[in-house]
């Protein structure tokens, strides 16, 4: 049972995965959501590949700027923040709507309705992020980190959101039984927060600009809390499901993710603030953003436990299972990211951490190693129940495991300890910019290698997943995947 409320709770359950009544509900309700759910994934992965190429375009441009330097469409600033998008808005919320929904629709135990809903948000957003893509190649940008997009497909995007998000609230109010489950607190909430965030941003920056330096507190509160508020709760939400689903047994305590969910929802809506650390903003405002980030510590530790307790003694089979493996590694990362952000905001440590690759490893260890590595994890699960139908290949699953693992770990690494190398040797006055420059082309090479097997295993997950949806030959019956919470080793 996933996210049941406590561990005394092993009464019959509405997910109790041994009574065939609550197998046979699931699979209705994984059936009535197949189409969006594929719609979505498919999209996603299309995406994933997209932002791969332009991921290693830009990498290749860090230390090698004459690498397609003949293409104006392919200058650095271009092509970086064309993946960023790509991958925030085509990769990652794609991934968000298909799992998110699906778990929604499980956890209210009702059947999906209104799926033009789903197909016309579907569409507008992915053809909203493609024309604000190509707006951004074709140098169209806005210039703003994470919103660079041209203006004009703000209104589609919003669009398109209002009606996934209107659907999720709709299947929550009109769920079976009065129990909300903790993965539904984080869904909801971020239902509610991404707009709030999306909306203030583009009308402060873009569409009716703040004067001065509001401009850049609204940019880095809009960004951070993207990543808090939105990946954040979503990543978490899964966690929280499918850790105790696999390993059929209760979450650790229901206390301590009320806790969590609290402490979350309170700190990080400051936090974003302290990368301006140093700017011509109010002292007060710094401060207080350095107290809410070094809080998150709280909500940090304590799902930390919650999911550490709830995996102690079954190890084996989180080395077994597809899904618990990228899942539980993402929940590490949750936690090494988290600490290592707050640690950040100090101010001795951010004058050195400041304007280097030591922030933009943290960045990848968030959205990547943490979030990313949750989403892969549960479209492991996802597809044999919405599909009816095993992986066709174990060895591809490991291939696309041990390529990201491996691929993450190297860029964080890389960027982490050349970045602080970075930010020591700019503080230095006796050394030439030029000289810091040079020292740092090394480990930007180890970006590009990770960038490498990162795209390896994008692509290996790729033709897993295109091979599951148009096998050489339909599978007639179910294999032990498809038993409710159960997982064949891969």
């Amino acid at each position: 049972m996933s996210n049941t409320v406590a561990a005394t709770s092993v009464q019959e359950t509405p997910y109790t995965t041994a009574n065939p009544g609550v197998v046979t509900e699931l699979s209705r309700i994984d059936r009535s959501m197949r189409g969006a759910a594929i719609f979505f994934l498919i999209s996603s992965v299309l995406w994933l590949l997209i932002g791969s190429a332009l991921a290693i375009i830009a990498a290749l441009k860090a230390h090698t700027p004459d690498f397609l330097g003949a293409y104006e469409t392919l200058t650095f600033g271009r092509v970086r923040s064309a993946h960023l998008n790509a991958m925030v808005f085509g990769w990652s919320n794609n991934a968000i709507f298909a799992v998110g929904l699906w778990m929604m629709a499980r956890l209210c135990r009702n059947e999906v309705r209104h799926h033009g809903m789903l197909y016309i948000a579907g569409a507008l957003w992915n053809i909203a992020t493609t024309i604000g893509i190509a707006g951004i190649l074709l140098g169209h940008s806005t210039s703003i980190e994470w919103l660079e997009m041209p203006k004009n497909v703000t209104p589609v995007l919003a669009l398109s959101y209002a009606l996934i998000g209107a659907w999720g609230i709709l299947a929550f109010r009109f769920r079976r039984g009065e129990h909300v489950y903790v993965s539904q607190w984080y869904i909801l909430a971020a239902l509610f927060w991404f707009p709030w965030l999306y909306t203030i941003a583009q009308m402060m920056i873009v569409w009716f600009p703040a004067r001065g330096t509001v401009q850049a507190i609204t940019n880095w509160w809009f960004a951070h809390n993207v990543l808090g508020l939105w990946f954040t709760p979503m990543a978490l939400a899964a966690a929280y499901y499918f850790i105790p689903k696999v390993l059929g047994k209760p979450i650790h305590s229901y206390y301590l993710s009320v806790l969590g969910f609290w402490s979350l929802a309170l700190f990080y809506n400051w936090a974003g603030v302290h990368h301006l650390i140093g700017g011509p903003i109010p002292v007060w405002l710094i401060s207080a953003g350095i107290v809410a980030s070094v809080m998150m510590v709280i909500p940090v530790i304590v799902t930390a436990i919650n999911h550490h307790m709830t995996v102690v003694g079954s190890f084996g089979a989180v080395w077994r299972s597809p899904t618990l493996r990228f899942i539980v590694f993402g929940a590490i990362s949750y936690t090494a990211v988290s600490l290592i952000g707050s640690a950040m905001a100090l101010r001795s440590v951010n004058v050195v951490t400041h304007f280097t690759h030591f922030t933009v490893g943290h960045a990848h260890h968030g959205v990547y190693a943490f979030f990313t590595m949750i989403m892969f994890g549960s479209i492991y699960f996802m597809m044999p129940r919405l599909l009816y139908r095993e992986w066709p290949s174990a060895t591809l699953i490991r291939v696309h495991f041990w390529c990201c693992a491996l691929g993450i770990g190297i860029m964080v690494v890389g960027l982490h300890v050349g970045g602080w190398i970075q930010g020591m040797m700019m503080n230095n006055p006796d050394i030439a910019f030029i000289d810091t420059v040079i020292a740092t082309v090394p480990w930007l090479y180890s970006r590009s290698v990770s960038g490498l097997l990162l795209t390896i295993g994008h692509i290996a997950f790729a033709l897993n997943f295109f091979w599951m949806i148009f096998p050489r030959r339909s599978a007639s019956a179910a294999g032990p995947t498809l038993l409710d919470g159960k997982e064949v080793s891969a």
